[in-house]
Formats: structure tokens, sequence, C-alpha cells
């Protein structure tokens, strides 16, 4: 569960910081989105954790 929120954060702080030529040059803002959404499956594990 915290796995996945760090790995999205990571994953949009690694696109802003590197001028948008990391993790995934050809998608763009899409990035975005991916980091988003691995945070978002981590919430999700995080509200069902007992």
């Amino acid at each position: 569960m915290l796995g996945f929120i760090v790995v999205g954060f990571a994953w949009i702080i690694v696109f802003y910081v590197s001028l948008q030529q990391l993790p995934i040059p050809e998608i763009g803002f899409w990035n975005v989105l991916i980091g988003f959404g691995i945070m978002f499956i981590g919430f999700i594990m995080a509200t069902r954790w007992k």
C-alpha cells in the first residue's frame, strides 16, 4: 500500500524534475496521470487495510 503511494509520487516528481524527459518521454503529460493512478491504487489498498 505505502509502496504504491511512494512509487506514484516518485513517478510524478521524476517527471517534473527531469524536465519531462523521464520516465516515458513519448507519452508526455500522461506520465502525471500514470503517477496519480499508481497512487490511487495505494489509496484503495489503504481503505481496505485491517
